[in-house]
Formats: C-alpha cells, sequence, structure tokens
C-alpha cells in the first residue's frame, strides 16, 4: 500500500509534541497545578466501527462526503478527579453549495451522527 500523503516523519511528530510539552503543557501545569495528559488511544477495530458507522448514517443522509474532526474537551472537576483533557471525533459533512475547490476542513459538524468518545489516555502521558 501507499504511504498517505498527509503522514509526517517521526521527528516532525517528535517536534510537535515537544513544542505541545514545552508551551501548552507547561502553561497547563502551572496554571491548573498538574500535568494533563496529551495522548488518546484507540484500538484500530474501534476507529474502524465508528468510521464505519459514521460512514453508512451519512450515506443514509446523502452525505456524500464525510469527514472526522478531533476536538479537545475536559471533563468537569469532582472532589475524588482532576479535570483532564480529553478528545472526541465529531463527523461532518461537505458544505451545500461549495465548489470542488472549497476546503474540506471547513466542512460544517454532522450533529445528526453521535460523536464518539470513550476512549483510553496515557497516565503518566507518554513521551513520542
Amino acid at each position: 500500500m501507499k504511504k498517505p500523503k498527509k503522514c509526517i516523519s517521526v521527528e516532525e511528530a517528535r517536534k510537535e509534541q515537544d513544542e505541545w510539552v514545552k508551551t501548552r503543557g507547561k502553561d497547563i501545569r502551572e496554571c491548573e497545578g498538574y500535568e494533563d495528559t496529551r495522548e488518546f488511544w484507540y484500538s484500530l477495530d474501534e476507529l474502524q466501527e465508528y468510521l464505519d458507522y459514521v460512514r453508512e448514517k451519512s450515506k443514509e443522509q446523502g452525505v456524500e462526503k464525510p469527514g472526522i474532526r478531533f476536538y479537545l474537551g475536559a471533563y468537569p472537576t469532582t472532589k475524588e478527579k482532576k479535570s483532564f483533557t480529553t478528545m472526541f471525533l465529531s463527523p461532518t459533512k461537505e458544505a451545500k453549495g461549495e465548489t470542488e475547490s472549497a476546503q474540506e476542513d471547513s466542512d460544517p459538524n454532522n450533529y445528526e451522527i453521535e460523536p464518539y468518545n470513550t476512549i483510553g489516555s496515557g497516565w503518566p502521558p507518554m513521551e513520542y
């Protein structure tokens, strides 16, 4: 199989993770007083199941080019637990009336399909 066009090198991924830790991670530690999670894990089977679900539901709605947008969120703080970061996946649908040259990353969320959030996150966070 041919490598996808948007793959980045391991070195680039390490640089991006290091930059996040030095900037945003530092800010969160200083502001919140604890280190937050910064990596999330899905099995390929779980991801494929959700992607298949989104593709099927989108097809039922007449959506020809569905996508997935990744969002960061945070769980509420409780007496027992800190407000750790989470990530959820949101289906998108192509913008109506857009031309072929329109940016797919600006497609609207498809609120008729449930987002996906049951994930594992590493604790303590793993360095990439």
